[in-house]
This record gives C-alpha cells, sequence and structure tokens, in this order.
C-alpha cells in the first residue's frame, strides 16, 4: 500500500475482533505496560493520547470495540471513522480468524476501498501454547492474497505490541517518528491501574 500523501494530526485507529482474543490486552500494554490476565467485556472504550512531533502536537485515538455484544450500526460507524484498523484473532481459536475474515469484508464494503490500511493481528502467540491457526497460512491470506501487514503478538510476554501500533501508524500517515511526548501518555484506563512496572525496553518512547 502507497503512503504517499499528507501526514495528519489527528488518527483514529480502531481495534477490531472476536471476544477474548486480546484487543483490550494489546492496547493495554502499549499505553500503560500491563498485562490484566482476566477477561473483562468492553462495549466500546476510546483512548486519547497526544505526541509532539517536529514542534506540533499530534492526537492519536485508539478505539478499542466490543466483541462480546453486537451491535451492527455502532460497528459501521466506527469503520466509518477511523484512518486504520487492527484486525485481532488469537492463534489458538481458529473460529476468531474467520471473524478477521468477516470484518474485513465488512472494512472493505464500509470504506469502499480495495485495499484499506488493516493490520491482521495474531495474539496469544506466546511460547507454549495451543496453536489452531498456523502462522504460514495466515502470513500467506493476509500479505499475499489482500495485500495487508501481518504480526503475531503476545500481550502476555509484550512480545510485537509495539510493532502493531507502528504499521497501524504508518498505514494511518501518521508521522513514524514520535517525539519524546510518547513519553507523557494520557491513560484513559480505571486509576486502579494508574501504578505500573517501569517501561521495559521492548516499550521505550520512540514508535519508528
Amino acid at each position: 500500500m502507497s503512503l504517499v500523501g499528507k501526514e495528519k494530526s489527528h488518527v483514529r485507529l480502531v481495534f477490531l475482533g472476536a471476544a477474548g482474543v486480546g484487543k483490550t490486552a494489546l492496547i493495554r500494554r502499549f499505553l500503560l505496560d500491563t498485562f490484566e490476565p482476566k477477561h473483562r467485556r468492553t462495549v466500546e472504550e476510546l483512548h486519547s493520547k497526544e505526541y509532539e512531533v517536529s514542534g506540533a502536537t499530534v492526537t492519536l485515538e485508539i478505539l478499542d470495540t466490543s466483541g462480546s455484544y453486537s451491535f451492527p450500526a455502532m460497528r459501521k460507524l466506527s469503520i466509518q471513522n477511523s484512518d486504520a484498523f487492527a484486525l485481532v484473532y488469537a492463534v489458538d481459536d481458529a473460529e476468531s480468524f474467520e471473524s478477521v475474515k468477516s470484518l474485513r469484508e465488512e472494512i472493505l464494503e464500509v470504506k469502499e476501498d480495495k485495499f484499506p490500511p488493516i493490520v491482521v493481528v495474531g495474539n496469544k502467540a506466546e511460547s507454549g501454547g495451543e496453536r489452531q491457526v498456523p502462522a504460514e497460512d495466515a502470513l500467506s491470506l493476509v500479505e499475499l492474497d489482500w495485500n495487508s501487514r501481518f504480526v503475531e503478538t503476545s500481550a502476555k510476554d509484550n512480545e510485537n505490541v509495539l510493532e502493531v501500533f507502528r504499521e497501524l501508524l504508518q498505514q494511518a500517515r501518521l508521522p513514524g517518528r514520535l517525539g519524546p511526548a510518547l513519553c507523557r501518555r494520557r491513560e484513559t484506563f480505571p486509576s486502579e491501574h494508574a501504578l505500573r512496572p517501569p517501561m521495559s525496553k521492548t516499550n521505550s518512547c520512540s514508535v519508528c
């Protein structure tokens, strides 16, 4: 996909996928560098972050959508108003990968674009876990047939989480190199999660 075009100062990313695949966990890992093992049902949550890029303020919004509840009108509106999409499935759940295929078709229909900015994310890829979706099959479908990007992640082990957001930002035409303001993350999760461990090397303050 061509990234040629004017860079934006306001970008919205939306995370879509079946229930329990780890959409919220990926967003929480990126924003707070924490992991909550207990699944919490999400209706819809919007998180906002501000960055400084070359002296200008860039607003990044991350929309966490529901996989447990069926709100077709709400989902359509989320797709219409978003700039890039993370389609998340769990590598130990083949049915969730089928959901990704359906969601992609819906995005194509709503956005009226054959090549929308999509990153397909195979989550729960931690070592030792049960696997139902071979990485090779997913990679072939996503990158060769769909011309989209594919990343396997583990929100639990903090593997490739930053890479997902790097790909999304590039596809949304947000400048790839974000300034020190990345460290000043505006945390929009409940206050009980305000305390967090030191930032690990894999969650450093540059997305480039």
